[in-house]
Order: structure tokens, then sequence, then C-alpha cells
């Protein structure tokens, strides 16, 4: 199964939150911070929810 590696490239101050909460939920925590997760819907939607602050490439 493929991979997607997640690197969030804008802070997370001042966002919603449930666009914080959604952040953390993907090991998201500071400017900088990279995460390995499986590519599935779950996945997906979560990153197409804070896709403003995210950078992805796949795996």
């Amino acid at each position: 199964m493929a991979n997607l590696r997640i690197k969030l490239v804008k802070s997370l101050n001042g966002r919603l939150d449930k666009h914080i909460a959604t952040a953390k939920s993907l090991g998201l925590n500071k400017i900088g911070a990279e995460t390995v997760q499986p590519d599935n819907p779950q996945t997906r939607g979560k990153i197409a929810k804070i896709a403003y602050l995210v950078s992805v490439t796949e795996e």
C-alpha cells in the first residue's frame, strides 16, 4: 500500500479549532513537522480539510 509524506508548512496559530485538531490527529504540531500516513480515504479527507496548511508527497 502507498504512503503519503505530509509536512506542515504554515502555522496553526489563529486557525479554526477543527483544523488544529485535524493537524494534530495527523501528528503535526509544529511548522516543519513531517509524518508518514497510509494513503486511504480517511487520510485524504483530513488532508483536504487542511490542504492550505500542508504539503503532500507520495512515497
